[in-house]
């Protein structure tokens, strides 16, 4: 792929201070891309991702929002349009998790695992699109878990994924005549902090898998960033596994 596919493009990525979200940022920049990303408390991380896209010749911007508060979100959409002009690229990327079965699911989480996980990915959704023309691109991060569930304690988090997939497949719909596509990339086992290659579930994950190794941010990066390129054009409404063969 072209190194400068997504010049003068703009992007949000929502949860873009570490992990995945930090190398997806990253990876957009890289491809040309002025990049926004949002954080709800680790504002050291997240300005230095800014600090890394400045320094290798990109513009970058960071803004507190939490994907919970739908109000936040959409104010994190209408600042990076009015920062850098416009608003091409909008990734969801935030998300949040707790395993715990039904029996034990406090129903606070239950509702913070939705309004983060789709909630604020319908309210992030509604206010870009209000600022995307011709060759925008809506691209979610859901799971592997919306199809397979390697686990029991995993039913709501699962829940959630499904239901990004399902909205996915919908907008696409929706949005397809005016030439936005929307996309979900379902990541498998991905070593971050949140889910480290040696922690307390990694053996049972790995277990499942064809390539017996986690993912890396940058592999997942990879696939938003052939999303979001002009190459992907016909590409709408699909779920796209990278999950090491999880699901195979």
């Amino acid at each position: 792929m072209d190194m400068a596919d997504l010049a003068g493009k703009v992007a949000l990525v929502t949860g873009g201070s570490r992990g995945i979200g930090a190398a997806i940022a990253k990876r957009l920049a890289r491809e040309g891309a002025a990049v926004a990303l949002t954080y709800v408390s680790g504002k050291d991380k997240a300005d230095a991702v800014v600090r890394d896209i400045e320094a290798a010749g990109g513009r970058a911007l960071a803004l507190q929002a939490d994907s919970a508060d739908a109000e936040a979100v959409r104010g994190a959409v209408r600042e990076t349009a009015r920062a850098f002009g416009e608003l091409d690229i909008l990734v969801n990327n935030a998300g949040v998790g707790y395993l715990a079965t039904i029996t034990e699911f406090p129903l606070e989480e239950f509702d913070r695992l939705v309004a983060v996980n789709v909630r604020g990915v319908f309210a992030a959704v509604k206010e870009a699109v209000a600022h995307m023309g011709e060759g925008g691109r809506v691209i979610t991060i859901g799971s592997m878990a919306a199809e397979r569930i390697p686990m029991s304690a995993m039913a709501v988090y699962a829940m959630t994924k499904a239901a990004v997939a399902g909205l996915t497949r919908g907008l696409a719909r929706d949005l397809g005549p005016r030439g936005i596509t929307v996309n979900n990339v379902q990541p498998g086992p991905i070593d971050t902090d949140m889910s480290p290659a040696d922690g307390a579930y990694a053996d049972l994950f790995r277990s499942g898998l064809a390539i017996k190794r986690f993912g890396t941010g940058d592999e997942v990066a990879a696939m938003v960033a052939y999303l979001a390129s002009p190459e992907a054009g016909f590409v709408t409404g699909a779920s796209l596994t990278i999950d090491g063969g999880n699901n195979a």
